[in-house]
């Protein structure tokens, strides 16, 4: 069956179901990152601060809704694998019910708290206003945010990774050109940003319903097939919490992280928002191999292939260490063009501190490769506790050491905290690994 990874070349089915991610995820940061740009331009620096210090918190509500569906891909992958397409429209049903009443929830929460967790992070008062709006518009979308990642999710669940890449491609395109028009002609302001993201989701959620229930009837759901099972939920919520806790963790230590940049003033802010969106957008192709190589374990694991798990980790490793020096080596010799992207040339100081950040941090960007090839291969055959405990050990590193780091060192020591923190977490899940495989009577 088409989306089949229990069969042929290893590498290049890793790859080729890799690529549309990889795509994806940096058009997704192009999401963000035009965003940034935008506000940045024709705003200033206030502005570019108010979005940086609001992303972390929306990426908490944002990424929890997102671990969910990880939870629920990797279980259709797993019934998928081993031919079980009965169950696997039973869980397409079960997760999606619960995903939304929960989705609802998380929003409503997240609307409420969104100020006052900008109070206590330490947000100065000239751009607490902007963030608190920035804020409560996002999550007042979070369920088109849901609806998106959920359909996505199942449908690289079934191998098609390509689907999910055009509807992000043009919800990435509508969303540069609203967030244009509405701040720039309209002047809404940063809350023009907000609204932008926020029908842009819309818009690609909806596509991929559409395209669902026009498509593909392995996951379309007739009206008499919306139900909850039970057996079914309680595994869904076994993979879930775990993923979305997860995921919770690694946003709330980027938020507890922002707490340390935030004392250093407007200049620093500004700056740290632009570097972390550099971050993101080259290490987004290790996130999209992490979830290529889960997908992959996840079949294999349902069609007990253990030999072809062990031959995709290994492949996996070469391919992302390839990637990482390259993208290293680009940023590190192109940091100040990349500032220049994201404010005038006459904010010297935001520049020189990114400069600073994106030379030190581009040193350690393999680290980063290695880790997500060890979280994909896990969340694949199902020992998500594993990803979990390596992503607080992480987490709580990162943040411990730039507390500590931060007086001495400014936002520099955030670079340092994060590196050891994926030291950290490499030596745990290659224990962890080895441990596994010798158990199943495989050595890597």
């Amino acid at each position: 069956m088409k989306g089949d990874m229990t069969e042929g070349s290893p590498s290049k089915i890793l790859i080729t179901f890799a690529i549309p991610m990889v795509l994806g995820n940096i058009f997704q940061q192009l999401y963000n990152t035009t965003d940034a740009i935008i506000v940045g331009r024709y705003i200033g620096k206030n502005a570019l601060a108010s979005v940086g210090v609001a992303n972390p918190i929306m990426s908490i509500g944002i990424f929890f809704i997102f671990g969910i569906c990880i939870g629920t891909s990797v279980l259709m992958s797993q019934l998928f694998g081993a031919g079980k397409y009965k169950a696997l429209k039973r869980e397409v049903s079960t997760a999606l019910i619960a995903g939304i009443i929960f989705t609802l929830i998380t929003s409503l929460v997240c609307i409420l708290l969104s100020r006052w967790v900008l109070i206590i992070t330490g947000t100065p008062k000239e751009i607490l206003d902007d963030a608190a709006i920035f804020l409560k518009i996002i999550f007042g979308g979070l369920i088109f945010s849901f609806l998106y990642n959920f359909y996505s999710s199942a449908l690289r669940a079934i191998g098609d990774s390509k689907t999910p890449l055009i509807f992000l491609i043009v919800s990435c395109v509508l969303n540069g050109v609203l967030c244009f028009v509405f701040v720039k002609i309209f002047r809404f302001g940063v809350a023009g940003s907000a609204i932008a993201t926020v029908i842009a989701q819309g818009v690609s959620s909806l596509l991929c319903i559409i395209y669902v229930y026009i498509k593909i009837p392995l996951i379309r759901l007739k009206p008499k097939e919306f139900l909850v099972d039970k057996s079914l939920l309680r595994r869904t919520i076994q993979y879930s919490w775990v993923s979305a806790l997860q995921q919770t963790c690694l946003y709330i230590g980027k938020l507890l992280v922002q707490g340390v940049v935030n004392p250093f003033g407007t200049n620093a802010i500004a700056a740290y928002n632009s570097v972390t969106r550099v971050d993101a957008f080259v290490l987004s192709p290790g996130d999209s191999f992490a979830a290529s190589v889960a997908t992959y374990s996840a079949q294999n694991r349902g069609g007990e292939k253990w030999g072809r798990i062990i031959e995709g980790y290994k492949k996996s490793n070469i391919i992302i260490t390839l990637y990482s020096v390259a993208v290293a080596l680009i940023v590190y010799f192109g940091a100040e063009q990349i500032m220049n992207l994201f404010v005038a040339n006459s904010e010297i100081e935001v520049v020189l501190i990114g400069m600073r950040y994106l030379r030190l941090m581009s040193i350690f960007y393999v680290l980063s490769g290695f880790c997500n090839i060890f979280q994909g291969l896990f969340r694949g055959v199902g020992k998500l506790r594993i990803t979990l405990m390596a992503t607080i050990m992480q987490i709580s590193t990162r943040v411990l050491l730039s507390y500590v780091l931060a007086p001495y060192i400014g936002i520099s020591s955030v670079c340092y905290a994060v590196a050891i923190g994926w030291i950290i977490m490499i030596s745990y899940e290659g224990t962890m690994c080895r441990r596994y495989f010798k158990e199943s009577k495989f050595i890597l």
